[in-house]
């Protein structure tokens, strides 16, 4: 029984030094949060400080970076895009895409879902003796193996793209 205990207490002390992963990023302590810092361009001074537009409360700065438009620049699009609406180009794919109907407020529907979806999932896992990864535990019936995709769909005869060896598998 003591070596039944003795094991058990050592495989408990193991699984608490495991990797969390990225998912479970808990804000501890009262500092900044080093996520909420954002980045901005350079400073520069106007060529004429009279010509500077009025500043308007909650609107950008100047020195404010957009991810979005240097996302868009960054795979060659158009950053004046992000000024709204759909460009002149890109109207017949938003066309082609909504043809069977745009759903309002999908983003919004899709997070209820998902939340009622690993809340009912997370029912019976509630009390854990050492921390664990919830988001992979609600979701790991819907994950796949890259590698068994790639060669099933190989064996039915798709053409399907190299890819990277799997884990373990040495190239010599």
């Amino acid at each position: 029984m003591r070596r039944f205990a003795g094991l058990l207490i050592i495989s408990l002390a193991l699984a608490a030094c495991s990797n969390k992963g990225l998912r479970d990023m808990p804000h501890a302590g009262n500092g900044p949060n080093e996520f909420m810092i954002a980045p901005v361009k350079p400073l520069e001074e106007p060529s004429s400080y009279t010509d500077l537009p009025t500043p308007t409360p909650g609107q950008a700065n100047l020195t404010d970076r957009s991810a979005i438009s240097e996302g868009i620049a960054a795979f060659g699009g158009s950053p004046a895009a992000t000024a709204g609406g759909v460009p002149a180009n890109d109207g017949a794919l938003v066309q082609h895409a909504s043809r069977m109907g745009v759903l309002p407020g999908v983003r919004q529907a899709l997070a209820t879902e998902d939340a009622k979806f690993r809340k009912r999932k997370g029912r019976f896992t509630s009390i854990r003796l050492v921390p664990v990864d919830r988001y992979n535990q609600a979701y790991k019936r819907q994950s796949l193996d890259a590698q068994q995709e790639a060669s099933r769909w190989r064996r039915a005869g798709a053409r399907t793209p190299s890819s990277p060896p799997a884990a373990g598998i040495s190239l010599q």
